[in-house]
């Protein structure tokens, strides 16, 4: 009888997978515009615009979350970070603006000091630009005789380091939560395993290691988005103190030029006008 059984179990099995087999084929070779139209109905089913809201409220929800587990300290990081940002595109349009690097036209500046030809030489320079209102200043000094080099030395000086000091605005604040925020990750891990450990003292013989990895993590939550902070804000900090170092290199190469250069023999108006006809 064991025997008769065995065998109907291995006819029905055969059967069932004969039908599988069947079913695959037929599906194999059904119409393929019944199933894309079964995929298009159910792409309409859907309904996109809900899909599209539900990911704006989701990533809110997760920076609550964020907001919530992190405490103090993380909401002192973001508003660090928001600073940050505001100087950053601050500096961004100063540079932008006055491109106190731009240095192409300083050569045709010289030449035309060189060859005394100090009006043209003006009309070169922007004095919206820190390095060509410095040249311009120096030319005028020693063109105009009104000020002995030691007066002209010292005014030069002094629009120097006014123009160095615009350029190096709010750098100092980018430098201080660059050095704060890495910082200010570390106390709040530290405040955070202090409480879990807390936590884990007050639970005695029943201590529940889920608890003690959750309180872990929240604490490191605050190191990561200090240096999270930290790391962009340095980088920039840096690349615009370079910034106004070439800045400040420019400067003191293109007016040592104007004072050490031997010119020629100052172009008079007649002259001029006589070589523009020519």
């Amino acid at each position: 009888m064991a025997q008769e059984n065995d065998a109907v179990s291995a006819a029905e099995n055969i059967g069932n997978s004969a039908d599988t087999a069947t079913n695959v084929d037929s599906a194999a070779n059904a119409d393929p515009s019944a199933v894309t139209t079964g995929i298009t109905d159910a792409l309409n089913g859907t309904d996109v615009s809900t899909l599209t809201q539900q990911q704006p409220d989701a990533l809110m929800s997760q920076f609550a979350e964020l907001m919530h587990v992190g405490g103090p300290v993380v909401w002192i990081l973001t508003g660090f970070s928001v600073i940050a940002l505001a100087i950053v595109l601050i500096k961004l349009w100063q540079f932008m603006s006055t491109r106190p690097e731009s240095a192409k036209h300083l050569k045709s500046v010289i030449r035309d000091w060189q060859k005394g030809d100090a009006a043209e030489a003006m009309v070169r320079l922007n004095p919206k630009r820190p390095v060509d209102e410095l040249v311009l200043i120096s030319i005028r000094g020693l063109t105009q005789h009104k000020m002995d080099l030691a007066t002209l030395k010292e005014e030069l000086d002094r629009v120097a380091t006014l123009r160095l000091n615009q350029l190096r605005a709010y750098l100092r604040p980018l430098e201080v939560i660059a050095t704060l925020s890495p910082l200010l990750g570390l106390l709040g891990t530290v405040l955070g395993m202090i409480v879990a450990f807390q936590q884990m003292e007050a639970a005695g013989n029943q201590v529940d290691p889920s608890v003690l990895s959750g309180g872990i993590w929240q604490a490191l939550l605050t190191t990561a988005v200090g240096l999270a902070v930290a790391i962009p804000v340095v980088t920039v900090h840096n690349w615009m103190e370079r910034k106004v170092e070439r800045v400040a290199a420019l400067m003191n190469d293109t007016v040592t030029q104007i004072f050490t250069v031997e010119r020629a023999q100052p172009v008079s108006a007649d002259n001029k006008t006589m070589r523009h006809a020519a």
